[in-house]
């Protein structure tokens, strides 16, 4: 058995170099899926072309409908997110990412014959999303799994494509748009995105049981490191499962109810040029896609809880400044306060997947994020709609900022309390009796 380990151990080599070495090119490999599966954020560039090309056609749509396809793409994104945990443990990331990529392409491809927004809900959207929520959790896993000593800052770089996708996939689209129209732009799209997947699949794979970088030891357990290996039933007994589970919520929620409204607020409060503030939207994705390595790595120096705090403090900062500062040509506030919004929301996404391999371990870790997950399904449904409310009942978009900052408040509370390492995992509920 000893043999057949140590030979196990031996064949690790990605891309045919040493493990230490191709394990980097696996998050670069990662972050390039992640690039394709975040050009749902480049969404708000089709929504003009959109409403257009069908008015063209004698069909009346509003802005609600146009936005339709965005939310049903996220809704059936979280929704498939957890449900495929235990397909990547079972299938590996190669099948499951496959899978996952080719129907987001086909997602694409579809829109581009869709003969009205509703279709477009179930092309685009339900195929879309559905591919994205399958595919999305194998980076995530691939990146957990190599890099037991670097987890946090792995998994930030894996996810820091989904973050920057909008500068990159907006930028393109508005580009092609311009030149060969939007039908077609969904067409080269979806095919590109179905290649990318194809070809990015192949070299996705997990380390053997048992591996381990070499030279490198576990450093002996401190508060926020592992403390135990829980199944996905263990997990949501414990209080640390709901601390980080409100604590990821919350920083979704004020993140997303922020961000969602970064334009209009700039442009209105600001009294922005619309181009500018379109053009600082792009470069405040920069942020958001920055933001998942930077907490990532204060996820390993500083423990989950500690950097969950940071985040909530630095939400609660840049509300403040929103709220109190906001004047016409206070351009200097507009740009550090969205940059610090965007950058928060996107540490969120990094700081929850490395946060529950460090409380939960590994024995579980797929089906364990998945439901942990859901807290942004329901942070990315809420947030733009509560921010619309807000807006609505006040006339302000910013009052949508004390409440951000309220939210941030809690969230400071709720970690405290509650982000604390599990001290024993609980014990397995006992077998029910099989029915006669």
């Amino acid at each position: 058995m000893a043999q057949a380990t140590t030979s196990a151990l031996k064949e690790v080599r990605p891309f045919g170099m040493e493990p230490e070495k191709g394990r980097w090119l696996l998050v670069v490999v990662c972050m390039i899926i992640n690039l394709v599966l975040g050009s749902i954020y480049s969404w708000s560039v089709f929504v003009k072309p959109l409403t257009d090309y069908y008015t063209g056609k004698g069909m009346t749509v509003t802005a609600s409908d146009a936005q339709w396809p965005f939310s049903v793409f996220l809704a059936f994104f979280a929704i498939f997110m957890p449900l495929t945990g235990k397909y990547i443990q079972k299938y590996g990331p190669r099948n499951v990412a496959l899978v996952g990529g080719v129907l987001c392409g086909l997602g694409w491809l579809l829109a581009s014959i869709s003969p009205s927004i509703p279709v477009l809900y179930v092309t685009y959207g339900v195929i879309g999303g559905i591919g994205v929520g399958i595919a999305y959790g194998c980076p995530i896993n691939v990146a957990t799994k190599w890099f037991p000593d670097k987890r946090g800052l792995a998994v930030g770089l894996a996810l820091f494509g989904f973050g920057f996708s909008a500068f990159v996939t907006a930028n393109l689209a508005n580009m092609l748009i311009g030149s060969v129209g939007l039908m077609n732009t969904f067409r080269y799209f979806g095919i590109a995105f179905i290649v990318l997947s194809i070809l990015l699949a192949l070299p996705l794979s997990f380390p053997p049981d048992g591996w381990a970088p070499r030279g490198w030891k576990p450093a002996p357990p401190k508060p926020g490191a592992v403390t135990c290996e829980c199944d996905r039933g263990a997990m949501v007994r414990t209080a640390t499962f709901y601390g980080l589970w409100i604590c990821f919520f919350i920083g979704c929620l004020a993140g997303l109810m922020a961000i969602g409204i970064a334009k209009p607020v700039g442009v209105e409060a600001f009294q922005i040029q619309s181009g500018l503030a379109t053009m600082l939207v792009g470069v405040f994705a920069i942020f958001n896609g920055g933001g998942r390595p930077l907490f990532g790595v204060l996820n390993d120096k500083l423990t989950p809880r500690n950097s969950a705090l940071i985040a909530f403090a630095l939400i609660a900062i840049a509300s403040a400044l929103m709220f109190w500062f906001a004047a016409p040509g206070a351009t200097a506030i507009y740009i550090i306060a969205f940059a610090i919004l965007w950058a928060c929301l996107g540490g969120w996404l990094a700081i929850a997947p490395a946060a529950t391999a460090s409380y939960f371990g590994m024995c579980d870790y797929a089906r364990c994020y998945g439901i942990v997950f859901l807290a942004y399904g329901a942070g990315a449904i809420a947030g733009p709609q509560l921010a619309g409310f807000i807006k609505g009942s006040t006339g302000s978009y910013l009052s949508v900022f004390p409440y951000v900052m309220g939210l941030a408040v809690v969230g400071f509370i709720v970690a405290i309390l509650l982000m604390k390492p599990v001290k024993q995992a609980p014990a397995a509920k006992p077998a029910k009796a099989a029915k006669k």
